[in-house]
């Protein structure tokens, strides 16, 4: 039996928007035909805002926050406990200030179950705001390079902390290993695994999950460009 895995910014809605009407349509009755799972960085009340109810609680399992706080039906059914320590917040408020994009709105660095996101242009930002950043980190770069400077600093053993470019603005922080790839705990290495993502390579927040698939004989991983692509891939799938 086929298991499909998706993302939901950027790869089943628009980055932290309301999934289309049409394709809404359409996905509801792809999740009543085929076992869905869904993992995504943002948290549960966040997902049901994008995805609506009958999605939500139609899945197998919604994994928010990289896996780190587990839906099933609605009910949380485990979480994690982690809380970003003091030098790393610092380290981040640090980078607030370092870095050359002077726009802020607010919500710079937003604690969620078991992980942290963080975001230069803050998560306040309206669409134009974002807009303008997402430009400048296009030509920049920055979030790869402050997710890189991060991993050096605090990567090490005895500190455990990664960080992966996610969304359009923010990374996304958790515990080694505490990243999507450990929703994995819950499936076979023989199972018949479709995930779709639109980070999926190196640096994104997809990446770990993606990586950790080319261990599975009989798993596809599926970059799209956004939840267009998804629907033009899930129709030749169908």
């Amino acid at each position: 039996m086929k298991k499909f895995i998706f993302d939901v910014d950027g790869t089943l809605t628009p980055s932290r928007g309301r999934i289309d009407q049409s394709f809404e349509h359409y996905f509801w009755g792809f999740v009543q035909l085929n076992k869905v799972w869904l993992v995504t960085g943002s948290d549960y009340p966040k997902t049901l805002e994008q995805l609506g109810k009958d999605i939500c609680e139609g899945v197998v399992t919604c994994y928010n926050c990289s896996g780190n706080d587990v839906f099933f039906k609605g009910k949380r059914v485990n979480c994690s406990d982690f809380s970003l320590p003091d030098f790393a917040r610092q380290w981040l408020e640090d980078e607030l200030i370092r870095s050359p994009f002077s726009l802020r709105t607010g919500n710079h660095i937003e604690e969620r179950r078991g992980s942290v996101n963080f975001s230069i242009v803050g998560r306040n930002a309206n669409q134009q705001e974002r807009n303008a950043y997402i430009h400048y980190d296009i030509v920049n770069k920055e979030r790869k390079s402050i997710a890189r400077t991060f991993n050096y600093v605090f990567g090490t053993e005895s500190l455990g902390l990664h960080a992966t470019v996610g969304g359009e603005t923010g990374l996304d922080i958790h515990p080694i290993g505490k990243d999507k790839s450990q929703i994995l705990d819950d499936f076979n290495i023989d199972d018949e695994i479709h995930f779709f993502g639109d980070k999926t390579l190196e640096g994104g927040n997809d990446w770990p999950l993606a990586n950790k698939l080319k261990n599975y004989p009989n798993a596809k991983v599926y970059q799209v460009n956004d939840w267009r692509h998804t629907w033009e891939l899930l129709k030749e799938i169908a």
